[in-house]
């Protein structure tokens, strides 16, 4: 249990509510610190002292980035398009919003954060007197930020994030409420602390949780402990592997018949070892009044490194079916290219089910935050009704080229005709937002001057006569 932080005593309730969660981010820590220093590639390998390998090849530094690729990969396949809308969402500030708070990499961060930790927040904030933003999207990771869950009502009581430390002490802190947010500052040993309202009854925060259930509303980590465990294994292989190259790899020779003169230097003094094993050419002189007096070199093959390679090929199998990817993202030996597009779809077929499903669980609370920005951003004090019909438009996670899906969109086209001067349409033949933005702005400027052009030869040619 951490200690409590000395908060003043008038934050009455609310004083043990950051102590209880601050108590509750310090249990998980050491959980979340080790799954990081596993997407980071900075976890270290334990000593295994089973008197095989000296303890020295255990210091090489040798690392694996498996981890990494159970979240990346996925992360990669999850990428939010835009917000599609019934309406023009033109109309409202949509596009200032996106573009300020950069919501396309601030989303991308928090599928990574969520995939790795099992969930990340999303916090609206609306922007101090002077500040750029007016409607501010923020993402914290559970490293630092928790919260209650209220399971009748499916969303979060509170929340807590903390923005800076010392000591491992939180320095910064805020506490997100339903109608308030309390900010604590340490400023020369003494806690500022600020209860401000917030024009709106609710919470400004959504949780962003991967593989939500009834019993895990904060989700489950990407990063599980049988990767983890092969994770290990798999190093504990290269270091085996490495000591094999540096001792069984050279040939064993055993000589009859000669005395350790040949071994030494013309000084007397013992020879490096390296000199030894790199001598390709050695010349034993004959010794006549030995009873061998010729000595007699016979040398045993170098031991195979096969096995090890082997086995470190079979973990890595292990890992690839434990984070449902395809043999080719980890695996060193016995994988071939795909020979068609099916057959890359076929081994890709997990990971992108798993996209599908993430998407699909992000989605109300992705839908949530934007929408609730936009409102902050129209000085509103709450979401519309109308606005329920404005969700995600996520990127296909299959990884179509241009092509393939052009031609999807025309075979979905030429049954539905009219779908081709929409943006629904055009979304369906592959363009981009930007492009169905461009190209609609000039079909309009086109249709415009086309009627200027009609009412222009409509009218009469001759001079205008006088009806007096």
């Amino acid at each position: 249990m951490s200690q409590p932080l000395n908060l003043p005593s008038s934050m009455g309730d609310d004083r043990d509510l950051v102590n209880h969660l601050l108590d509750a981010l310090e249990q998980k820590k050491t959980r979340n610190l080790l799954r990081l220093s596993y997407y980071e590639s900075k976890r270290a390998l334990k000593l295994v002292t089973n008197g095989v390998v000296p303890p020295q090849y255990y210091r090489l530094g040798l690392v694996l980035a498996w981890a990494a690729k159970p979240v990346d990969l996925l992360a990669r396949r999850c990428r939010l398009q835009g917000m599609v809308w019934d309406n023009d969402l033109e109309s409202l500030s949509y596009g200032q919003v996106w573009d300020d708070n950069m919501l396309g990499q601030t989303l991308s961060s928090a599928a990574t954060s969520s995939l790795t930790y099992g969930v990340s927040y999303l916090i609206n904030v609306k922007g101090a007197p002077g500040e750029k933003l007016t409607s501010q999207v923020h993402v914290r990771d559970a490293l630092h930020a928790i919260g209650d869950w209220d399971k009748r009502n499916r969303c979060m009581k509170n929340l807590l994030t903390v923005n800076d430390w010392d000591n491992g002490r939180p320095t910064d802190w805020a506490l997100y409420l339903p109608g308030r947010t309390i900010t604590g500052l340490l400023v020369d040993g003494r806690w500022q602390i600020d209860n401000p309202a917030t024009p709106w009854d609710g919470l400004w925060v959504e949780p962003l949780a991967y593989k939500w259930g009834p019993d895990r509303p904060f989700g489950r980590s990407r990063i599980t402990r049988p990767s983890m465990g092969l994770q290990d294994a798999a190093v504990r292989a290269l270091v085996r592997l490495e000591g094999h190259l540096d001792i069984y790899s050279y040939p064993e020779l055993w000589m009859l018949g000669a005395d350790e003169s040949i071994f030494k230097n013309d000084d007397g003094s013992r020879k490096d070892v390296f000199d030894l094993r790199m001598g390709r050419i050695k010349g034993i002189q004959d010794d006549e009044e030995a009873q061998v007096p010729r000595a007699d070199v016979k040398q045993f093959a170098a031991s195979d490194p096969t096995p090890h390679l082997a086995g470190l090929n079979a973990y890595a199998k292990m890992f690839a079916r434990e984070a449902g990817l395809p043999d080719s993202a980890v695996a060193i030996t016995d994988v071939s290219n795909p020979t068609s597009a099916d057959s890359y779809d076929a081994s890709q077929y997990e990971l992108i089910a798993e996209a599908e499903g993430a998407t699909d669980d992000w989605t109300p609370a992705v839908s949530r935050t934007v929408r609730r920005a936009l409102a902050i951003a129209e000085g509103m004090n709450e979401v519309p009704p109308e606005w329920a019909s404005m969700t995600c438009q996520w990127k296909n996670p299959r990884f179509l080229s241009r092509a393939a899906e052009a031609d999807a969109g025309m075979k979905q086209l030429s049954a539905v005709p009219w779908l081709a001067n929409t943006k629904v349409g055009l979304r369906l033949l592959g363009l981009s937002p930007t492009d169905i933005d461009n190209a609609l702005a000039e079909q309009r400027r086109a249709q415009g001057r086309e009627m200027f052009a009609q009412i222009a030869a409509s009218q009469p040619s001759g001079p205008v006569q006088d009806g007096g």
